[in-house]
């Protein structure tokens, strides 16, 4: 029987359709909640850093501190690293890590940061509890997480609706769990946490050049990237359904009424002193 933390999948893949939206990721777009807390000596755990764009920004917010960024892939480690490189930043390390079981001594860091994790893996609530034990009492872990269900958009499209079922059945067949973000309040208090500030935010897409840029991406990573690939290895679609369904999206798109909002939930839990 395996155990938790190794049931779950990270759906999307690193495709060059995925990393388009994780290379626009920024602590302003993305962290804004965490970024009254900070302090230039802080140092800080990013979990789940992705291609780095984060982790930089939140090294250039602590320039007498540190920020270590951690994911599961080590191509896209390396892609980090290069990030940090390019903009000159000397604060920073790398390394591959799991959140279920992170490789560094108890009250280490005095911020861990977590953004679009918890959805993607086997146990939230242990993996919480292991951002609590890596974190100094008094510092904070800060999540945030899309929710699929709450994401809305204008005008309806029985396709894009097509879409939605799609992904909830593809992550949730990968150990994931899609609409983390109205859960995480409930996985804090259930992995122990008694100071727990709640909040959410949105991304909306509506502009011309926003429209054509987020129904691209999700035009391109339904037929080529790994969600492509579970989506039909496991038995959810065909190559015909994910056509159809890459093509609502390249339409929804193209209508100057078409409106996309995506809500994330977010918490800033204190470690208890």
């Amino acid at each position: 029987m395996p155990k938790p933390h190794e049931t779950a999948v990270y759906t999307h893949g690193h495709h060059e359709s995925v990393l388009r939206s994780h290379t626009w990721r920024t602590a302003e777009n993305s962290a804004a909640y965490l970024l009254g807390s900070l302090r230039p000596h802080m140092r800080i755990l990013d979990i789940g850093c992705g291609p780095g764009t984060i982790t930089a920004d939140l090294a250039e917010r602590v320039p007498e501190g540190h920020v270590t960024g951690v994911d599961r892939s080590p191509e896209i480690v390396e892609r980090a690293r290069a990030t940090a490189a390019a903009r000159g930043l000397e604060n920073t390390g790398f390394a591959v890590a799991d959140v279920h079981a992170l490789d560094y001594p108890d009250d280490t860091f005095c911020v861990v940061h977590a953004h679009q994790v918890l959805q993607h893996v086997g146990d939230p609530v242990r993996a919480l509890r292991e951002m609590r034990r890596v974190a100094r009492p008094g510092g904070f872990i800060a999540v945030r997480d899309s929710d699929y269900g709450a994401m809305t958009w204008y005008p309806a499209s029985s396709g894009m609706d097509d879409w939605l079922d799609l992904y909830h059945r593809v992550a949730r067949a990968n150990g994931g769990e899609p609409d983390a973000g109205r859960r995480l309040k409930a996985w804090a208090l259930e992995a122990g946490f008694t100071d727990i500030t709640a909040t959410s935010a949105t991304w909306t897409f509506t502009t011309p050049e926003e429209r054509e840029w987020w129904s691209g991406l999700w035009a391109d990573r339904t037929l080529a990237s790994a969600y492509a690939e579970r989506a039909t290895e496991g038995g959810h679609a065909t190559p015909e359904r994910l056509r159809a369904v890459s093509a609502a999206w390249r339409d929804w798109g193209k209508h100057p009424e078409s409106w996309f909002s995506v809500l994330h939930g977010e918490i800033l839990c204190r470690k208890e002193a």
